[in-house]
Protein backbone atom coordinates (compact mmCIF):
# COMPACT_ATOMS: atom_id res chain seq x y z
CA UNK A 1 0.00 0.00 0.00
CA UNK A 2 3.14 2.31 0.80
CA UNK A 3 5.41 1.39 -1.74
CA UNK A 4 3.26 0.39 -4.90
CA UNK A 5 1.31 3.71 -5.58
CA UNK A 6 5.08 5.52 -5.74
CA UNK A 7 6.63 3.42 -8.07
CA UNK A 8 3.26 3.71 -10.43
CA UNK A 9 3.84 7.34 -10.16
CA UNK A 10 6.82 7.25 -10.82
CA UNK A 11 6.02 5.56 -14.21
CA UNK A 12 3.17 7.58 -15.43
CA UNK A 13 4.12 10.85 -14.38
CA UNK A 14 7.54 12.28 -15.91
CA UNK A 15 9.53 14.18 -14.20
CA UNK A 16 8.34 12.73 -10.92
CA UNK A 17 10.72 13.18 -7.40
CA UNK A 18 12.69 16.06 -9.22
CA UNK A 19 10.30 19.31 -7.25
CA UNK A 20 7.20 17.28 -7.09
CA UNK A 21 6.39 16.21 -3.64
CA UNK A 22 5.95 12.43 -2.79
CA UNK A 23 3.15 12.44 -0.89
CA UNK A 24 1.02 13.53 -3.78
CA UNK A 25 1.88 10.35 -5.51
CA UNK A 26 -1.65 8.74 -4.23
CA UNK A 27 -4.11 12.34 -4.91
CA UNK A 28 -2.65 12.16 -8.67
CA UNK A 29 -2.93 8.49 -9.32
CA UNK A 30 -6.79 8.72 -7.70
CA UNK A 31 -7.27 12.08 -9.86
CA UNK A 32 -6.02 10.85 -12.85
CA UNK A 33 -6.85 7.08 -13.11
CA UNK A 34 -10.50 6.90 -11.09
CA UNK A 35 -13.64 7.87 -13.13
CA UNK A 36 -15.70 10.99 -11.07
CA UNK A 37 -18.27 8.56 -9.01
CA UNK A 38 -15.71 6.42 -7.35
CA UNK A 39 -12.86 9.09 -6.73
CA UNK A 40 -16.02 10.54 -4.64
CA UNK A 41 -16.34 6.95 -3.17
CA UNK A 42 -12.34 6.99 -2.46
CA UNK A 43 -12.11 10.51 -1.37
CA UNK A 44 -14.95 9.60 1.05
CA UNK A 45 -13.04 6.29 2.38
CA UNK A 46 -9.86 8.34 3.11
CA UNK A 47 -11.83 10.88 5.35
CA UNK A 48 -13.12 8.45 6.92
CA UNK A 49 -10.02 6.30 7.68
CA UNK A 50 -9.16 9.44 9.06
CA UNK A 51 -11.63 10.27 11.09
CA UNK A 52 -11.58 6.64 12.34
CA UNK A 53 -8.11 6.99 13.47
CA UNK A 54 -8.23 9.95 14.93
CA UNK A 55 -11.21 9.04 17.00
CA UNK A 56 -9.29 5.78 17.80
CA UNK A 57 -6.05 7.32 18.87
CA UNK A 58 -7.79 10.87 20.95
CA UNK A 59 -10.09 8.33 22.57
CA UNK A 60 -7.10 6.12 23.98
CA UNK A 61 -5.43 8.97 24.72
CA UNK A 62 -7.99 10.60 26.86
CA UNK A 63 -8.62 7.06 28.66
CA UNK A 64 -5.01 6.18 29.10
CA UNK A 65 -4.63 9.70 30.87
CA UNK A 66 -7.62 9.55 32.99
CA UNK A 67 -7.92 6.34 34.30
CA UNK A 68 -4.55 5.14 34.63
CA UNK A 69 -2.63 8.12 35.56
CA UNK A 70 -4.83 10.84 36.32
CA UNK A 71 -7.23 8.12 38.72
CA UNK A 72 -4.67 5.74 39.13
CA UNK A 73 -1.71 8.24 40.32
CA UNK A 74 -2.67 11.66 40.82
CA UNK A 75 -6.34 12.38 41.95
CA UNK A 76 -7.39 8.53 43.09
CA UNK A 77 -11.09 7.85 44.99
CA UNK A 78 -12.98 11.06 43.23
CA UNK A 79 -16.68 11.41 42.25
CA UNK A 80 -17.23 10.34 38.27
CA UNK A 81 -18.01 13.66 37.14
CA UNK A 82 -14.75 14.70 38.22
CA UNK A 83 -13.04 11.90 35.57
CA UNK A 84 -15.25 13.34 32.74
CA UNK A 85 -14.53 16.12 32.84
CA UNK A 86 -10.61 15.04 33.05
CA UNK A 87 -11.43 13.01 30.10
CA UNK A 88 -12.82 15.98 27.80
CA UNK A 89 -9.89 18.29 29.04
CA UNK A 90 -7.63 15.58 27.81
CA UNK A 91 -9.61 14.97 24.57
CA UNK A 92 -9.52 18.72 23.97
CA UNK A 93 -5.40 18.80 24.41
CA UNK A 94 -5.10 15.71 22.17
CA UNK A 95 -6.51 17.24 19.10
CA UNK A 96 -4.32 20.00 19.61
CA UNK A 97 -1.47 17.84 19.99
CA UNK A 98 -2.45 16.29 16.81
CA UNK A 99 -3.20 19.11 14.76
CA UNK A 100 0.66 20.40 16.60
CA UNK A 101 2.01 17.04 14.61
CA UNK A 102 0.91 17.89 11.38
CA UNK A 103 3.11 20.91 11.20
CA UNK A 104 5.75 19.24 12.53
CA UNK A 105 5.41 16.16 9.50
CA UNK A 106 5.07 18.91 7.15
CA UNK A 107 8.20 19.75 7.14
CA UNK A 108 9.59 16.15 6.19
CA UNK A 109 9.93 15.36 2.60
CA UNK A 110 7.98 12.39 2.64
CA UNK A 111 4.92 11.08 5.27
CA UNK A 112 7.13 7.44 5.17
CA UNK A 113 10.41 9.33 6.99
CA UNK A 114 7.87 10.81 9.63
CA UNK A 115 6.34 7.76 10.18
CA UNK A 116 9.44 5.93 10.52
CA UNK A 117 10.69 8.51 13.09
CA UNK A 118 7.95 8.11 15.23
CA UNK A 119 7.75 4.18 15.39
CA UNK A 120 11.31 4.73 16.59
CA UNK A 121 10.54 6.71 19.01
CA UNK A 122 7.62 4.70 20.45
CA UNK A 123 6.64 1.44 18.94
CA UNK A 124 9.94 0.10 18.94
CA UNK A 125 10.38 0.18 22.99
CA UNK A 126 6.48 -0.60 23.17
CA UNK A 127 6.93 -3.49 21.25
CA UNK A 128 10.00 -4.81 23.13
CA UNK A 129 8.10 -4.05 26.85
CA UNK A 130 5.32 -6.00 25.63
CA UNK A 131 7.17 -9.05 24.25
CA UNK A 132 9.30 -9.49 27.74
CA UNK A 133 6.62 -9.05 30.05
CA UNK A 134 4.24 -11.33 27.63
CA UNK A 135 6.89 -14.09 27.63
CA UNK A 136 8.50 -13.06 31.49
CA UNK A 137 6.34 -13.70 33.96
CA UNK A 138 9.19 -12.35 36.33
CA UNK A 139 9.15 -9.20 35.02
CA UNK A 140 7.53 -6.10 37.27
CA UNK A 141 6.04 -2.72 36.47
CA UNK A 142 8.26 -0.48 37.53
CA UNK A 143 10.66 -2.71 35.25
CA UNK A 144 8.40 -1.92 32.49
CA UNK A 145 7.93 1.69 33.25
CA UNK A 146 11.60 2.44 33.19
CA UNK A 147 12.47 0.04 30.39
CA UNK A 148 9.67 2.17 28.17
CA UNK A 149 10.93 5.54 29.35
CA UNK A 150 14.93 4.25 28.92
CA UNK A 151 14.12 3.25 25.01
CA UNK A 152 12.35 5.94 24.22
CA UNK A 153 14.84 8.63 25.56
CA UNK A 154 17.53 6.38 23.73
CA UNK A 155 15.84 6.60 20.39
CA UNK A 156 15.45 10.26 20.72
CA UNK A 157 19.01 10.98 21.83
CA UNK A 158 20.15 8.70 18.23
CA UNK A 159 17.91 11.11 16.67
CA UNK A 160 19.04 14.42 17.66
CA UNK A 161 22.54 13.06 17.54
CA UNK A 162 22.39 11.86 13.91
CA UNK A 163 20.32 15.56 13.34
CA UNK A 164 23.24 17.54 14.62
CA UNK A 165 25.79 15.62 12.94
CA UNK A 166 27.30 13.88 15.63
CA UNK A 167 26.84 10.22 14.44
CA UNK A 168 26.16 9.47 10.39
CA UNK A 169 23.90 7.30 9.61
CA UNK A 170 23.40 8.40 5.87
CA UNK A 171 19.44 8.89 5.21
CA UNK A 172 16.89 9.91 7.86
CA UNK A 173 15.38 6.47 7.12
CA UNK A 174 18.52 4.81 8.51
CA UNK A 175 18.74 7.24 11.23
CA UNK A 176 14.92 5.64 12.05
CA UNK A 177 16.14 1.89 11.98
CA UNK A 178 19.40 2.50 14.38
CA UNK A 179 16.79 4.42 16.19
CA UNK A 180 14.70 1.61 16.87
CA UNK A 181 17.11 -0.77 17.50
CA UNK A 182 18.46 0.78 19.75
CA UNK A 183 15.35 1.75 21.72
CA UNK A 184 14.75 -1.99 21.47
CA UNK A 185 17.97 -3.13 23.28
CA UNK A 186 18.06 -0.11 25.96
CA UNK A 187 14.66 -1.32 26.45
CA UNK A 188 15.25 -4.95 27.18
CA UNK A 189 18.27 -4.49 28.89
CA UNK A 190 16.49 -1.54 31.83
CA UNK A 191 13.63 -3.97 31.78
CA UNK A 192 15.76 -7.10 33.30
CA UNK A 193 18.21 -4.52 35.07
CA UNK A 194 15.08 -2.90 37.15
CA UNK A 195 13.07 -6.32 37.16
CA UNK A 196 16.06 -8.01 39.48
CA UNK A 197 16.05 -5.47 41.93
CA UNK A 198 12.28 -4.94 42.39
CA UNK A 199 9.32 -7.61 43.43
CA UNK A 200 7.32 -9.58 40.92
CA UNK A 201 3.30 -9.68 41.36
CA UNK A 202 2.01 -12.96 42.19
CA UNK A 203 1.29 -15.67 39.41
CA UNK A 204 -2.26 -15.74 40.41
CA UNK A 205 -2.49 -11.60 39.21
CA UNK A 206 -0.70 -13.08 35.64
CA UNK A 207 -3.18 -15.64 34.50
CA UNK A 208 -4.60 -14.76 31.21
CA UNK A 209 -1.47 -12.35 31.02
CA UNK A 210 1.33 -13.99 30.29
CA UNK A 211 2.68 -16.82 28.04
CA UNK A 212 2.53 -20.31 30.47
CA UNK A 213 -0.20 -18.87 32.77
CA UNK A 214 -3.57 -19.64 31.22
CA UNK A 215 -6.92 -18.57 33.03
CA UNK A 216 -9.33 -21.07 32.69
CA UNK A 217 -12.15 -19.29 33.99
CA UNK A 218 -11.76 -17.20 31.22
CA UNK A 219 -14.46 -17.60 28.15
CA UNK A 220 -13.53 -17.29 24.65
CA UNK A 221 -15.65 -14.37 23.02
CA UNK A 222 -13.72 -14.06 19.63
CA UNK A 223 -16.61 -15.40 17.86
CA UNK A 224 -19.34 -13.25 19.51
CA UNK A 225 -21.22 -11.00 18.02
CA UNK A 226 -24.35 -8.93 17.51
CA UNK A 227 -26.68 -11.38 16.69
CA UNK A 228 -28.93 -9.15 14.15
CA UNK A 229 -27.88 -10.48 10.65
CA UNK A 230 -27.11 -6.73 9.36
CA UNK A 231 -24.59 -6.20 11.41
CA UNK A 232 -22.74 -8.64 10.35
CA UNK A 233 -19.11 -7.46 9.19
CA UNK A 234 -19.02 -10.59 6.33
CA UNK A 235 -22.45 -8.98 5.03
CA UNK A 236 -22.03 -5.15 5.44
CA UNK A 237 -17.88 -6.05 3.79
CA UNK A 238 -19.25 -8.02 1.06
CA UNK A 239 -21.94 -5.65 0.27
CA UNK A 240 -19.51 -2.60 0.22
CA UNK A 241 -17.47 -4.46 -2.51
CA UNK A 242 -20.49 -5.25 -4.69
CA UNK A 243 -21.51 -1.93 -4.68
CA UNK A 244 -18.06 -0.34 -5.42
CA UNK A 245 -18.13 -2.79 -9.08
CA UNK A 246 -21.36 -2.11 -9.80
CA UNK A 247 -20.67 1.62 -9.54
CA UNK A 248 -17.15 1.33 -11.48
CA UNK A 249 -19.07 -1.08 -14.20
CA UNK A 250 -21.86 1.97 -14.51
CA UNK A 251 -19.40 4.82 -14.65
CA UNK A 252 -17.06 3.09 -17.47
Amino acid sequence: MAVLPGMIALVLFSGWGQGQPYNNAIPMLMRDLLPNGVLGVAVTGLLASFMAGMAANISGFNTVFTNDIWQSHLRPDRDDGSYVRVGRIATVAGVALGVGTAFIAAGYSNIMNYLQALFSFFNAPLFATFIVGLFWRRMTPWAGFWGLLAGTLAAFASYIAFKAGIVDFGTELNASFWGAGLAFVVDVIVSVAVTLVTTPKPAEELRGLVYGLNATDLEDDALAGDARWYRSPVLLGTGALVLAVVMYGVIL
